[in-house]
């Protein structure tokens, strides 16, 4: 497996992993990835075995320690030290689950935070979620303020040297 950055050509592998691993309410629109390709590419990373796209995580670096709603529609360029990594997304293709992928993505990005001084990495996740994200590391920080795809999430944080 090899984690690199995205590039534009993922896109229709991105659209369809996806769609394979969130409904129509949760999932992002083209549109969406789009714009984060090109505003936020130095935070977004793909996995690829033998030259496939197999799964990706991305998300803007923020000023704030939780995720807002707007974030999901509204990218702004990275600063290049500090802030909060978010992830906006991580999904990885049915055919590929179980075998690390998710977790090695999560590293990819905790590697590139540490290197760019951020604080914590923040996303939202729904309940049956919250174990996967603890053994990773993650913190339960209780129900968010995040009405996305009208389902409960649940902030996660992972500090990484500073504080909430």
């Amino acid at each position: 497996m090899k984690i690199r950055h995205v590039r534009s050509t993922d896109l229709p592998a991105l659209l369809d992993i996806e769609h394979a691993g969130f409904s129509p309410a949760k999932a992002a629109t083209k549109a969406a990835f789009e714009n984060r390709i090109a505003t936020i590419s130095d935070t977004f990373f793909v996995a690829e075995v033998q030259s496939q796209v197999v799964g990706f995580i991305n998300g803007p670096v923020i000023d704030q320690p939780y995720i807002s709603d707007d974030l999901f529609d509204q990218t702004q360029p990275n600063p290049t030290i500090g802030g909060y990594q978010s992830v906006l997304g991580l999904a990885v293709a049915p055919s590929f689950r179980q075998q690390g992928i998710a977790r090695a993505l999560l590293k990819a990005l905790e590697k590139d935070a540490l290197t760019h001084e951020r604080q914590t990495i923040t996303l939202t996740c729904e309940e049956r979620l919250i174990p996967f994200y603890e053994t990773a590391g993650f913190t339960n920080a209780g129900v968010a303020s995040s009405t996305h795809g009208q389902v409960t999430w649940y902030n996660m944080v992972k500090p990484l040297g500073g504080s909430l």
